[in-house]
């Protein structure tokens, strides 16, 4: 089960780089209580220091830090970026959908990483992600 609900999700968002993608995305799960703004920020720093492992698959970043930055619940958000973006990453650029995920412990983000494979794994559901104008169909797909 992902935690993710309207308040969550926001579709053709601009942003003009990667960490601004990272900070609107992060900004839904301040907005919601389910992460602090610390958070964010340590999701933004894990980008700058660590580079694009957060693209895990072509045009989908899960950018995510520890918990102990500011995880008051499990938590994600997906945002669907008006225009693609580079993140840097050598061949799963640019980047389109960005889920910014939150887990209570050291383990727990590990369950919502699979159940966003399953979800992003899958090209019927994915399409509907990348092309619906419609927040409640975007929903239905987790």
């Amino acid at each position: 089960m992902i935690p993710i609900n309207h308040e969550l999700i926001e579709l053709d968002v601009p942003a003009e780089s990667a960490e601004a993608a990272i900070q609107k995305a992060g900004e839904l799960l301040v907005q919601a209580g389910k992460v602090e703004a610390s958070y964010v920020e340590a999701m933004i720093k894990g980008y700058q220091d660590v580079g694009p492992y957060i693209v895990l698959a072509p045009g989908i970043a899960i950018p995510h830090a520890r918990p102990e930055h500011g995880v008051n619940e499990q938590c994600i958000s997906v945002i669907r970026l008006e225009k693609e973006v580079v993140f840097g990453h050598p061949s799963n650029d640019p980047v389109r959908l960005v889920c910014s995920i939150g887990g209570v412990d050291s383990t727990s983000h590990i369950g919502m990483l699979q159940a966003l494979s399953g979800i992003l794994g899958n090209k019927e559901k994915l399409h509907v992600l990348l092309t619906t104008d419609n927040k409640e169909e975007f929903l239905s797909v987790f």
